[in-house]
């Protein structure tokens, strides 16, 4: 393995570490809570209350939060910007509306229905695998040392390259202040 395959391999690892790091610390409290209900014996209720709804808004709060990052940070995404907005909305569609009704649902003190008890989990692994791409495609955006999009031997061009907004248009040359008082 090059020293580059290492090296990406490595970041690669980091990333995933510390994207499990977060979604274990978004999901800290709630264990606690149904760790509690467990030894209380009312581990079913964890499922018919709104404590993973919860969890997978944040989650997907975070995840449209990363995306939008990714979506902000780089400029240059052409035809990908298409696939990031889709993301958010998929986020918004498929996660954070259905826990958000759910929530209010369950909290307004109606008779809850059997079917939450499923739905609530699936909707908290979508929106823990969406939080896992939103990182992942993020730092992908942001981290961007040039390997992946220029060939090996070709060189990234440098900033001071102009761009075709400053095309045409010469640097603007400021007069250095000097120490003198010109009063």
């Amino acid at each position: 393995m090059s020293e580059h395959q290492l090296q990406r391999e490595q970041q690669s690892m980091s990333t995933m570490y510390g994207t499990y790091a977060d979604i274990l610390f978004v999901l800290f409290p709630f264990l606690v809570i149904s760790m509690q209900r467990l030894w209380d014996g009312r581990l079913y209720e964890t499922l018919m209350q709104p404590d993973l709804s919860i969890a997978a808004t944040i989650l997907a709060g975070l995840a449209i939060g990363k995306f939008v990052l990714g979506l902000v940070t780089n400029r240059d995404l052409g035809r990908y910007k298409e696939r990031i907005v889709f993301f958010i909305a998929l986020t918004l569609f498929a996660v954070l509306g259905p826990a958000i009704i759910l929530m209010l649902s369950i909290v307004g003190g109606a008779e809850v229905p059997g079917f939450v008890a499923f739905v609530q989990p699936i909707l908290l692994i979508i929106a823990i695998s969406l939080y896992s791409t939103a990182v992942t495609i993020s730092n992908i955006l942001t981290h961007d040392d040039g390997q992946a999009s220029y060939p090996t031997g070709a060189e990234r061009p440098s900033a001071d390259i102009a761009r075709p907004a400053d095309a045409g248009h010469a640097p603007l040359d400021l007069p250095r202040q000097t120490g003198t008082d010109s009063r």
